[in-house]
């Protein structure tokens, strides 16, 4: 059994918990090993809830295993796009959260003579973030090659 003593400067009683196991490590160890876990647990309630992998309604095993692929591909374009496309200010933001604001977003398509051009609401996220996205997203890809002389 270990017992673990957090102080928070904001609390004032400390957090007190305890992990009963039968490894035989030091109690550093130990707490560092179920913290990993816990993280692992929390990413797979995030796909869950998030892109909702467990929802798998098809009549035979081949079809549920191509959702479960795409599910699997969905939650780590989120991840990708999370870890290297996200602006500071929504940094903290879950995969939710990006679903719900930035993909699950309403816009009216306009086209005239020369353009097209979303007409998207700034009730989720605003001009400027929108915009920082997309030249995050821009930003991933490699300059490209000079022409040849």
């Amino acid at each position: 059994m270990v017992a673990k003593v957090e102080w928070h400067p904001s609390e004032l009683y400390p957090r007190v918990g305890f992990i009963v196991t039968n490894m035989s490590r030091p109690a550093e160890r130990v707490v560092a090993f179920y913290n990993k876990r816990g993280t692992c647990e929390q990413r797979i309630k995030e796909g869950k809830n998030a892109v909702i992998w467990t929802w798998l309604s098809c009549w035979s095993f081949e079809a549920n295993a191509v959702r479960l692929q795409l599910h699997a591909l969905a939650y780590n374009l989120g991840n990708f796009l999370r870890a290297l496309a996200i602006p500071e200010p929504i940094h903290h933001w879950s995969l939710t959260s990006l679903k719900d604001k930035l993909i699950k977003i309403g816009a009216r398509l306009v086209s005239h003579g020369r353009y097209v051009a979303f007409q998207m609401a700034e009730v989720a996220v605003p001009r400027a973030l929108f915009s920082d996205i997309l030249r995050l997203i821009a930003g991933l890809r490699p300059p490209p090659d000079p022409a040849p002389a």
